[in-house]
Protein backbone atom coordinates (compact mmCIF):
# COMPACT_ATOMS: atom_id res chain seq x y z
CA UNK A 1 0.00 0.00 0.00
CA UNK A 2 1.07 3.57 -0.76
CA UNK A 3 1.99 5.73 2.30
CA UNK A 4 3.84 8.48 0.79
CA UNK A 5 1.24 9.83 -1.78
CA UNK A 6 2.04 7.16 -4.32
CA UNK A 7 -1.29 6.44 -6.92
CA UNK A 8 -3.11 3.38 -5.86
CA UNK A 9 -4.12 0.95 -8.67
CA UNK A 10 -7.92 1.62 -7.57
CA UNK A 11 -10.90 1.69 -10.08
CA UNK A 12 -11.77 4.81 -10.95
CA UNK A 13 -15.41 6.26 -11.38
CA UNK A 14 -17.48 6.03 -13.71
CA UNK A 15 -16.30 9.62 -15.26
CA UNK A 16 -12.87 8.73 -14.79
CA UNK A 17 -12.48 10.34 -11.15
CA UNK A 18 -9.30 8.57 -9.63
CA UNK A 19 -7.38 7.84 -6.75
CA UNK A 20 -3.90 9.78 -7.23
CA UNK A 21 -2.38 9.27 -4.06
CA UNK A 22 -2.73 7.41 -0.50
CA UNK A 23 -1.00 8.05 2.78
CA UNK A 24 -1.61 5.78 5.89
CA UNK A 25 -0.70 8.19 8.93
CA UNK A 26 -2.08 5.50 11.20
CA UNK A 27 -2.84 1.60 11.70
CA UNK A 28 -6.71 3.01 10.91
CA UNK A 29 -6.45 6.09 8.98
CA UNK A 30 -6.25 6.17 5.30
CA UNK A 31 -6.17 9.29 3.71
CA UNK A 32 -6.97 9.41 -0.50
CA UNK A 33 -5.97 12.54 -2.82
CA UNK A 34 -8.68 12.10 -5.68
CA UNK A 35 -8.59 13.72 -8.83
CA UNK A 36 -11.86 14.70 -10.08
CA UNK A 37 -14.02 15.98 -13.70
CA UNK A 38 -16.21 17.78 -11.27
CA UNK A 39 -13.98 19.66 -9.14
CA UNK A 40 -11.12 22.23 -9.78
CA UNK A 41 -8.60 20.67 -7.60
CA UNK A 42 -7.11 17.77 -5.93
CA UNK A 43 -9.98 16.45 -3.37
CA UNK A 44 -9.05 14.26 -0.45
CA UNK A 45 -11.21 12.13 1.92
CA UNK A 46 -10.22 10.33 4.96
CA UNK A 47 -10.80 6.35 5.78
CA UNK A 48 -11.42 5.05 9.99
CA UNK A 49 -11.23 1.55 8.71
CA UNK A 50 -12.42 -1.76 11.07
CA UNK A 51 -10.60 -4.91 12.53
CA UNK A 52 -9.45 -7.25 9.65
CA UNK A 53 -9.74 -4.82 6.29
CA UNK A 54 -7.87 -4.92 3.57
CA UNK A 55 -8.80 -4.35 0.02
CA UNK A 56 -8.70 -8.22 -0.77
CA UNK A 57 -11.16 -8.84 1.60
CA UNK A 58 -14.06 -11.54 0.90
CA UNK A 59 -16.70 -9.05 2.42
CA UNK A 60 -17.17 -5.61 2.49
CA UNK A 61 -18.33 -3.07 5.26
CA UNK A 62 -21.10 -1.42 6.04
CA UNK A 63 -20.40 2.56 5.82
CA UNK A 64 -21.17 5.72 8.21
CA UNK A 65 -20.29 8.90 6.37
CA UNK A 66 -19.32 12.18 8.57
CA UNK A 67 -19.74 15.62 6.97
CA UNK A 68 -17.49 18.62 8.07
CA UNK A 69 -19.00 21.64 8.34
CA UNK A 70 -17.69 25.26 6.77
CA UNK A 71 -14.13 25.98 7.33
CA UNK A 72 -13.25 22.73 7.93
CA UNK A 73 -11.82 19.90 6.43
CA UNK A 74 -11.49 16.11 5.56
CA UNK A 75 -9.32 15.78 9.06
CA UNK A 76 -11.88 17.28 11.05
CA UNK A 77 -13.79 14.98 12.74
CA UNK A 78 -10.36 13.15 13.68
CA UNK A 79 -8.74 16.38 14.95
CA UNK A 80 -12.15 17.67 16.78
CA UNK A 81 -14.12 15.29 17.22
CA UNK A 82 -13.17 12.64 18.56
CA UNK A 83 -13.99 9.50 16.03
CA UNK A 84 -11.30 7.39 16.20
CA UNK A 85 -12.06 6.54 19.99
CA UNK A 86 -15.33 6.79 19.38
CA UNK A 87 -15.95 3.86 16.67
CA UNK A 88 -12.97 2.19 18.23
CA UNK A 89 -12.85 -1.40 16.51
CA UNK A 90 -16.50 -1.28 15.27
CA UNK A 91 -17.57 -3.14 12.32
CA UNK A 92 -17.71 -0.20 9.81
CA UNK A 93 -15.58 1.98 7.61
CA UNK A 94 -15.98 5.84 8.57
CA UNK A 95 -15.87 8.43 5.31
CA UNK A 96 -14.97 11.39 6.09
CA UNK A 97 -14.64 13.41 3.13
CA UNK A 98 -13.75 17.08 1.63
CA UNK A 99 -16.95 18.89 1.37
CA UNK A 100 -15.24 22.48 0.00
CA UNK A 101 -14.29 25.34 1.69
CA UNK A 102 -17.56 26.46 2.19
CA UNK A 103 -18.97 23.33 3.20
CA UNK A 104 -22.32 23.34 1.18
CA UNK A 105 -22.46 19.97 -0.45
CA UNK A 106 -24.62 20.95 -3.25
CA UNK A 107 -23.58 21.17 -7.07
CA UNK A 108 -23.25 24.84 -7.38
CA UNK A 109 -26.23 26.24 -9.47
CA UNK A 110 -23.63 28.61 -11.22
CA UNK A 111 -26.47 30.94 -12.97
CA UNK A 112 -27.65 28.42 -14.35
CA UNK A 113 -25.17 27.36 -15.92
CA UNK A 114 -23.66 24.04 -13.83
CA UNK A 115 -20.30 22.96 -13.55
CA UNK A 116 -17.78 22.96 -10.68
CA UNK A 117 -17.63 22.63 -7.95
CA UNK A 118 -20.20 19.87 -7.97
CA UNK A 119 -19.75 18.22 -4.15
CA UNK A 120 -22.72 16.55 -4.23
CA UNK A 121 -21.41 14.42 -8.10
CA UNK A 122 -18.04 14.31 -6.16
CA UNK A 123 -18.87 12.77 -3.11
CA UNK A 124 -22.51 10.23 -4.11
CA UNK A 125 -21.32 9.25 -7.53
CA UNK A 126 -17.47 9.41 -7.51
CA UNK A 127 -16.14 8.79 -4.10
CA UNK A 128 -19.10 6.20 -3.78
CA UNK A 129 -18.01 4.34 -6.66
CA UNK A 130 -14.35 4.31 -5.98
CA UNK A 131 -14.81 3.17 -2.11
CA UNK A 132 -17.30 0.52 -3.67
CA UNK A 133 -15.08 -0.79 -5.90
CA UNK A 134 -11.62 -0.64 -4.56
CA UNK A 135 -12.04 -0.03 -0.84
CA UNK A 136 -14.45 -3.06 0.42
CA UNK A 137 -17.56 -0.14 1.16
CA UNK A 138 -20.37 -2.04 1.15
CA UNK A 139 -24.29 -0.62 0.26
CA UNK A 140 -25.23 -0.18 4.49
CA UNK A 141 -24.92 3.56 4.79
CA UNK A 142 -25.25 6.50 7.29
CA UNK A 143 -24.67 9.91 7.20
CA UNK A 144 -23.84 12.50 9.78
CA UNK A 145 -22.07 16.07 9.99
CA UNK A 146 -21.39 19.08 12.34
CA UNK A 147 -22.76 22.80 10.98
CA UNK A 148 -23.31 22.57 7.07
CA UNK A 149 -22.02 19.08 7.32
CA UNK A 150 -25.62 18.69 9.11
CA UNK A 151 -27.25 20.33 6.65
CA UNK A 152 -25.84 18.23 3.81
CA UNK A 153 -26.06 15.00 5.97
CA UNK A 154 -29.79 15.63 5.99
CA UNK A 155 -30.53 17.02 1.95
CA UNK A 156 -28.12 13.87 0.52
CA UNK A 157 -30.56 11.76 2.49
CA UNK A 158 -33.67 13.62 1.23
CA UNK A 159 -32.50 13.93 -2.30
CA UNK A 160 -31.05 10.61 -2.88
CA UNK A 161 -33.94 7.84 -1.35
CA UNK A 162 -32.90 4.70 -0.40
CA UNK A 163 -28.61 5.68 -0.37
CA UNK A 164 -28.84 6.00 3.25
CA UNK A 165 -30.82 3.96 6.24
CA UNK A 166 -29.94 6.83 9.06
CA UNK A 167 -28.98 10.30 9.18
CA UNK A 168 -28.04 12.81 11.62
CA UNK A 169 -27.58 16.76 12.15
CA UNK A 170 -25.43 18.16 14.71
CA UNK A 171 -26.08 22.14 14.95
CA UNK A 172 -27.17 22.06 11.24
CA UNK A 173 -28.99 24.72 9.18
CA UNK A 174 -31.59 22.58 7.99
CA UNK A 175 -33.77 25.40 6.60
CA UNK A 176 -32.16 27.02 4.43
CA UNK A 177 -35.42 29.00 3.36
CA UNK A 178 -35.74 29.94 7.29
CA UNK A 179 -36.27 34.51 7.80
CA UNK A 180 -36.13 36.13 10.81
CA UNK A 181 -36.66 39.93 9.63
CA UNK A 182 -34.82 40.62 13.27
CA UNK A 183 -31.75 38.95 13.06
CA UNK A 184 -29.64 35.90 11.49
CA UNK A 185 -30.98 34.21 7.83
CA UNK A 186 -29.44 31.00 6.75
CA UNK A 187 -29.02 32.95 3.56
CA UNK A 188 -26.39 35.05 5.44
CA UNK A 189 -24.92 32.23 6.53
CA UNK A 190 -24.64 31.12 3.37
CA UNK A 191 -23.31 34.58 2.00
CA UNK A 192 -20.66 34.86 4.78
CA UNK A 193 -19.03 31.22 4.39
CA UNK A 194 -18.74 31.95 0.28
CA UNK A 195 -16.99 35.72 0.93
CA UNK A 196 -14.91 33.82 3.61
CA UNK A 197 -14.17 30.21 1.45
CA UNK A 198 -14.44 31.57 -2.35
CA UNK A 199 -13.85 34.87 -1.79
CA UNK A 200 -13.85 35.11 -5.52
CA UNK A 201 -16.99 33.72 -6.38
CA UNK A 202 -20.45 35.25 -6.10
CA UNK A 203 -22.66 33.48 -2.79
CA UNK A 204 -25.22 33.42 -5.35
CA UNK A 205 -23.59 30.99 -7.57
CA UNK A 206 -24.49 28.30 -5.00
CA UNK A 207 -28.06 28.12 -5.57
CA UNK A 208 -29.38 31.55 -6.74
CA UNK A 209 -31.08 34.50 -5.39
CA UNK A 210 -33.50 32.73 -2.41
CA UNK A 211 -35.64 34.91 -3.87
CA UNK A 212 -35.74 34.86 -7.44
CA UNK A 213 -34.11 31.16 -7.62
CA UNK A 214 -36.48 29.80 -4.59
CA UNK A 215 -37.39 26.61 -6.56
CA UNK A 216 -33.73 25.70 -6.43
CA UNK A 217 -32.91 26.70 -2.73
CA UNK A 218 -36.08 24.05 -2.11
CA UNK A 219 -34.50 21.24 -4.29
CA UNK A 220 -31.75 21.92 -1.16
CA UNK A 221 -33.80 22.23 1.85
CA UNK A 222 -33.81 19.47 4.48
CA UNK A 223 -37.32 21.35 5.55
CA UNK A 224 -39.00 21.23 2.31
CA UNK A 225 -37.32 17.92 1.12
CA UNK A 226 -38.79 16.16 4.86
CA UNK A 227 -41.48 14.17 3.35
CA UNK A 228 -38.66 12.11 1.26
CA UNK A 229 -36.49 11.35 4.70
CA UNK A 230 -39.62 8.93 5.60
CA UNK A 231 -38.06 5.38 6.33
CA UNK A 232 -35.06 6.93 7.17
CA UNK A 233 -33.50 7.04 10.89
CA UNK A 234 -33.16 10.85 11.24
CA UNK A 235 -31.55 12.41 14.52
CA UNK A 236 -30.90 16.45 15.46
CA UNK A 237 -29.48 18.10 18.13
CA UNK A 238 -28.51 21.75 18.32
CA UNK A 239 -27.65 24.15 20.99
CA UNK A 240 -29.66 27.68 21.85
CA UNK A 241 -26.81 29.95 21.67
CA UNK A 242 -26.40 30.34 25.09
CA UNK A 243 -23.13 29.45 26.65
CA UNK A 244 -23.27 26.04 28.38
CA UNK A 245 -20.94 23.24 29.92
CA UNK A 246 -18.28 23.30 27.72
CA UNK A 247 -18.09 26.69 27.25
CA UNK A 248 -16.50 29.92 29.47
CA UNK A 249 -18.25 31.00 32.67
CA UNK A 250 -21.73 32.58 31.71
CA UNK A 251 -22.07 36.16 30.85
CA UNK A 252 -19.22 35.94 28.21
CA UNK A 253 -21.49 36.28 25.12
CA UNK A 254 -24.46 34.89 22.62
CA UNK A 255 -23.54 32.41 19.79
CA UNK A 256 -26.05 33.36 17.22
CA UNK A 257 -25.01 31.42 14.92
CA UNK A 258 -25.76 28.64 17.05
CA UNK A 259 -28.97 30.12 18.30
CA UNK A 260 -30.01 30.02 14.38
CA UNK A 261 -29.77 26.27 14.63
CA UNK A 262 -31.04 25.75 17.33
CA UNK A 263 -34.44 27.25 15.60
CA UNK A 264 -34.56 25.96 12.53
CA UNK A 265 -33.70 22.63 13.95
CA UNK A 266 -36.76 22.57 15.89
CA UNK A 267 -38.95 23.98 12.62
CA UNK A 268 -37.46 21.50 11.03
CA UNK A 269 -37.97 18.88 13.56
CA UNK A 270 -42.02 20.10 14.10
CA UNK A 271 -42.55 19.30 10.74
CA UNK A 272 -40.74 15.59 10.81
CA UNK A 273 -43.34 14.91 13.47
CA UNK A 274 -46.15 16.42 12.10
CA UNK A 275 -45.71 14.24 8.54
CA UNK A 276 -45.74 11.52 11.18
CA UNK A 277 -42.42 10.39 10.17
CA UNK A 278 -39.81 9.40 13.52
CA UNK A 279 -37.31 11.56 14.66
CA UNK A 280 -35.06 12.19 17.99
CA UNK A 281 -34.23 15.32 19.20
CA UNK A 282 -31.66 16.56 21.83
CA UNK A 283 -31.83 20.56 22.17
CA UNK A 284 -29.56 22.03 25.05
CA UNK A 285 -27.79 24.94 26.07
CA UNK A 286 -24.60 25.63 24.18
CA UNK A 287 -22.67 26.74 21.46
CA UNK A 288 -21.19 26.04 18.04
CA UNK A 289 -18.40 24.49 19.21
CA UNK A 290 -16.47 20.96 18.74
CA UNK A 291 -17.10 19.89 22.56
CA UNK A 292 -20.79 19.91 21.91
CA UNK A 293 -20.60 17.44 18.96
CA UNK A 294 -18.26 15.28 19.87
CA UNK A 295 -20.89 14.60 22.75
CA UNK A 296 -23.42 14.50 20.05
CA UNK A 297 -22.08 12.08 17.73
CA UNK A 298 -21.07 9.97 20.74
CA UNK A 299 -24.99 9.79 21.76
CA UNK A 300 -26.48 9.58 18.24
CA UNK A 301 -22.90 6.72 17.04
CA UNK A 302 -25.47 3.34 18.46
CA UNK A 303 -28.29 4.50 16.67
CA UNK A 304 -26.70 5.73 13.48
CA UNK A 305 -24.61 2.29 13.45
CA UNK A 306 -27.50 0.01 14.93
CA UNK A 307 -29.26 0.82 11.27
CA UNK A 308 -26.72 0.07 9.13
CA UNK A 309 -24.98 -3.02 11.46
Amino acid sequence: MATGGAAPSAAPADDGATVVGEHRPRRRVLDLAVRSPVLPGVAHARLLLPPGWSRDASRTWPVLWLLHGSGAGHTAWTDHGGVEELTGDGEVIVVMPDGGPCGNYTDWWNRGDGGAPKWETFHLAELRQILERGYRAGTRRAVAGNGTGGMGALSYAARHRGLFRAAASFSGPVHTLHRDPRGLDVADLVELTVAIGEPARDWTDVWGDPDEQRVVWRQHNPFDLADRLAGVRLHVSAGDGRPGPYDPKPGTGHDVVEALAGTVTREFAGKLKKLGIPISTHFYRGTHTWPYWRRELRAALPALLAAIG
